[in-house]
């Protein structure tokens, strides 16, 4: 196979030592989470990155720092997004989205801090890693595109990136995240790769560091073995690992085929135990067809009709319903049938109003429409507009992304244009809408006193020493997913099928 590409340089990874740490801050090259195939590079993409690269170059010189260093910096990100802007058009005319980063920010750090860094309550409720010690990897001769040792990702043979030890240096020192769910994987036991007591470690062990930063989901797959034997797992995960949600795949089965959340024989009867045994919150992917799997159980049809027989429970949909590399434009009602659309056409089928029972997650589908500036102001816009203004949230999918630090520069930076804003009636990109967004509208549904938790995060032992960390931080800049299509169907060839 051939050595892996630098996960944000447009050139390969057989470098002199020097430029491989020319790592953009904000990472554009394709890669994915497993589940669905890495669209090539754009010809604007590769644009982008070359220009970044010059800024770069020139930032460094004129501020006096190491290219490395330069990089690292707010300036770094700043002048990733002003390439971006550059080479994706957003100034032209018709494009509805794009970064609002004045050009002086390239290298000002204080304007760039301005555009890049913000103070809110970040709560990632879509993160991921796996277990490299298990027979897992064994039993499905785990994962071509994973040990990429020449390029310097794992160690041979190991799944060391996606550890325990890098989620949580990926996700809380090297990002502005406060708080976050490790969110349970599709799996048979025995197979999946993380099973529900690992994941209850890696909560302990970031307790241990200091505070309460991480919660976990239970997995359950109704479709996979007796229904009875799930039900009862159920019980199991609520009453002895406190598992603060559920997770559904409706698109796996082990045949191919998913089930459908109003199904009366697979999904309402977890639905139902769920109410039964008090944990009232499902978080259910939706979009992101899995390959190999029927996309038709995917798609969102079916969360308007449960949240409306079940009104005292809540929806997450996780990805939106989003499915890459379909770019999404305004909600048409009449060609409805999948992406984002599907879930807007499902909440209004079934009278489900804004800011209702329903909420909408981000991960993935925000890192995929980084680099689709037009495509991700329909996205963003429609989900607030539809599913409600305090019901879209902050999810990254790390850490398939490495920290997901550049989702969150990105997002910071981002805006709707006023046209589509006048158009669509989409609403503007304030400050404050997204702080609702980027953690106190996931609050609710979790429990959480934002301002509390805040207060206790940032003055326990791991917050004293994240303050310390990041005077001098070592951000990899490093994405771990598959980048082609080729390494996707590697990865489900020798995992079962499963991303």
């Amino acid at each position: 196979m051939a050595a892996r590409r630098d996960s944000s340089s447009p050139t390969p990874s057989r470098k002199t030592a020097p430029e491989e740490e020319l790592r953009l801050p904000i990472k554009l090259d394709p890669v994915s989470n497993g589940e669905f195939f890495p669209e090539p590079a754009s010809a604007e993409t590769r644009a982008a990155q070359a220009l970044a690269l010059r800024m770069a170059e020139e930032g460094a010189r004129r501020t006096g720092r190491s290219r490395r260093d330069f990089l690292r910096s707010a300036c770094g990100a700043a002048a990733t997004l002003l390439a971006m802007n550059t080479s994706y058009g957003c100034a032209r005319r018709g494009a509805g989205g794009g970064y609002a980063v004045p050009k002086e920010a390239a290298l000002d750090e204080e304007a760039a801090q301005a555009a890049v860094a913000g103070d809110e309550f970040i709560f990632d409720v879509q993160t991921h890693h796996v277990s490299p010690e298990r027979d897992w990897m064994k039993n499905n001769r785990t994962l071509d595109f994973l040990p990429y040792t020449a390029a310097g990702w794992c160690a041979e043979k190991d799944l060391s990136c996606y550890s325990r030890d890098r989620f949580i240096k990926e996700v809380f020192l090297d990002s502005d995240t406060d708080m976050a769910v490790l969110s349970a994987l599709a799996g048979a036991p025995g197979d999946n790769p993380l099973t529900t007591e690992e994941a209850v470690a890696t909560r302990e062990a970031v307790e241990k560091l200091g505070g309460d930063r991480l919660m976990i989901h239970g997995i359950v797959m109704p479709n996979l073995g007796p229904l009875k034997a799930q039900l009862e797992g159920m019980q199991a995960l609520a009453e002895t690992w406190k598992v603060r949600a559920w997770k559904l795949y409706t698109v796996w089965g082990p045949d191919g085929r998913g089930f459908f959340l109003d199904d009366p024989e697979v999904g309402l009867p977890v639905i139902e135990q769920g109410r039964r045994l008090g944990v009232k919150l499902f978080t259910v992917h939706k979009g992101l067809p899995l390959p190999g799997m029927d996309p038709h159980f995917t798609r969102c049809r079916d969360i308007g009709a449960v949240a409306k027989l079940f009104p005292d429970v809540t929806f997450m949909v996780y990805h939106s319903g989003f499915e890459s590399p379909r770019m999404e434009g305004p909600y048409n009602a009449e060609a409805a049938q999948a992406g984002v659309d599907a879930l807007v056409k499902s909440l209004q089928d079934h009278g489900i109003p804004p800011n209702a029972n329903v909420y909408a997650e981000l991960g993935a589908t925000w890192k995929l429409l980084m680099a689709h500036p037009t495509a991700a102001a329909h996205v963003v816009g429609k989900l607030l507009k539809y599913v409600g203004e305090d019901r879209v949230l902050w999810g990254t999918d790390s850490i398939w992304f490495g920290s997901p630090q550049d989702q969150i520069q990105a997002f910071r930076a981002f805006e709707i244009s006023a046209e589509f804003q006048e158009q669509f009636g989409y609403p503007k990109l304030t400050k404050a809408l997204k702080a609702k967004v980027f953690g106190l509208s996931a609050t609710k549904p979790y429990g959480v006193d934002p301002t509390v938790q805040r207060a206790k995060l940032r003055a326990d032992a791991f917050g004293r020493q994240k303050e310390l960390y990041q005077q001098v931080p070592e951000p990899s800049h490093r994405t771990y997913g598959p980048t082609t299509r080729a390494e996707v169907l590697s990865l489900l060839r020798r995992n079962a099928g499963r991303p």
